[in-house]
């Protein structure tokens, strides 16, 4: 039994070729996971920015409360049910939260 080596149809592919699958999956990374998160983090930023007294907020820690004043790196809240005043920092922030019902 003899086997027949056939080497001209699997040539090395070139300098270029050999870096596609690296490229692709670079690629694959930015749009899936990098971009999204930069988005993300864009919008964190433009909520913190427009936060004014009277806000209501949710804090990465589940505290809810009523924003009273706004300092450079800290917020204010009012919490319910005792109009409690504590101090958070403003990248504790998580969300504005939207009354339940008027």
């Amino acid at each position: 039994m003899t086997f027949i080596a056939f080497a001209a149809p699997f040539a090395m592919p070139s300098g270029l070729a050999s870096f596609l699958p690296f490229l692709l999956i670079i690629v694959v990374f930015y749009f899936l996971l990098i971009r999204p998160q930069q988005n993300r983090q864009k919008k964190w930023q433009d909520m913190l920015g427009n936060l004014k007294p009277g806000d209501r907020v949710t804090t990465t820690g589940g505290i809810r409360g009523i924003i009273l004043t706004i300092k450079d790196d800290a917020i204010q809240l009012r919490v319910a049910p005792d109009n409690l005043r504590i101090e958070v920092a403003k990248s504790a922030i998580a969300s504005v939260t939207q009354d339940e019902a008027k």
